[in-house]
Formats: structure tokens, C-alpha cells, sequence
């Protein structure tokens, strides 16, 4: 055999495995970007039922003014320009806890809007009131459907750019391991439940 067969025999496979990761990178992160932009649009969708249910729960005159303003403060901390991860390459572990805590403290403040609430039985009988409230709670639905999802596509994705041989080149071709959605913080903790009968 020739001594220069084998050399290029090896250049060959090595440039086929090359070409086949890069290609399986790109569907992977292609739906990872998918699964990332149904997780903003979820969060969009939020932030535009918030904006509309603030409004409508102003037009109750002696509603408590400090609510309002902590769930105004939270929506404007969780769409600040900082908080936007257009770019999915761009989520690093400390984006992705930054952008979970401004969601969290908005959910945190709008928990606490629709449990004050219920002490206005003229704001719980709004027609418009009502259909917001049902329109938020599927929206929390789908946001908790899309990080799973999310996190679901990022899985595959990791696993190829992590594993050996593949490990040895994802650096050359920008791929690096993706941060997961993790629970919020204090989520291990039980709930406090009190029940005030008076």
C-alpha cells in the first residue's frame, strides 16, 4: 500500500465526522432557538395580560395602591432591556437565574394582586376582570409547558456537544453546553397555609 493512503483515508473520516457533527449541532440548536422563542413569547403574553389586568383592576377606586404599584414595579423589572435574551446562544447559567428571578418576583407580585382580590366582590364580578384572570392562568400554564420543552430540547443538544469525541471540536465550531431552566428559588420549601375563618 501506498504511504500516503492512509493519511488521507484518515483526513477523510475525520472531516466526515466533523461535517456530521457540525450539521446535527445546527438541527439541534435550531430547536433549542424554537423552544426558546415559545418560552419569550409565553412570557410576552404575560406581560401584555398584566399591563391589561392592571388597568382594569385601577377602575376599582379604593383598590389598594401599594399592590398595584409592587406588580407595576415587577413587570417593569422583568422587561427590561437587560432581562431580553433574544439570542439563545447568548443564555449563560447567570442570564438565565437573572431572567428567572425578575419572572418569579413578577409572579410573586401578581399572586399577591389576585389574592387581595378577592376582598373586592364588585372587581370579582367584572366580566372583563374574570376573563383576564382565566386568560393569566392558561398563560402560566404554557409558560410552565414551554420551559419544559425548553429544557427538553436543550437535553439532546448537551448530550452531543458533551460527549466524546464531539467534546474535542464543539469549541471550534462556537458550540458550548446550554443552561437548563431550574425551579425558583425557595420552590423546595412547603407552603404556608392559613386559613382565617373570620
Amino acid at each position: 500500500m501506498k504511504k500516503w493512503l492512509i493519511p488521507v483515508i484518515l483526513i477523510v473520516v475525520i472531516g466526515f465526522w466533523a461535517f456530521n457533527f457540525k450539521n446535527t449541532a445546527v438541527s439541534l440548536n435550531e430547536d433549542v432557538k424554537k423552544s426558546w422563542g415559545d418560552v419569550q413569547n409565553s412570557y410576552q403574553r404575560r406581560n401584555d395580560l398584566i399591563g391589561n389586568l392592571v388597568n382594569t383592576v385601577k377602575g376599582a377606586a379604593d383598590f389598594e395602591k401599594s399592590t398595584l404599584e409592587a406588580v407595576i414595579k415587577a413587570r417593569s423589572e422583568a422587561t427590561k432591556p437587560e432581562m431580553n435574551i433574544n439570542n439563545v446562544d447568548d443564555i449563560t447559567p447567570e442570564k438565565l437565574e437573572q431572567f428567572n428571578q425578575a419572572q418569579g418576583g413578577l409572579s410573586s407580585a401578581l399572586s399577591r394582586l389576585l389574592v387581595t382580590v378577592e376582598r373586592y366582590p364588585d372587581l370579582k364580578a367584572n366580566q372583563n376582570f374574570l376573563k383576564l384572570q382565566d386568560e393569566l392562568t392558561s398563560t402560566e400554564n404554557s409558560i410552565q409547558t414551554f420551559r419544559i420543552r425548553y429544557n427538553e430540547a436543550i437535553n439532546p443538544y448537551n448530550k452531543h456537544v458533551n460527549r466524546l469525541p464531539n467534546s474535542l471540536i464543539s469549541g471550534l465550531f462556537g458550540y458550548s453546553e446550554k443552561p437548563y431552566f431550574d425551579a425558583e428559588a425557595g420552590a423546595e420549601k412547603p407552603v404556608d397555609v392559613e386559613f382565617d375563618f373570620n
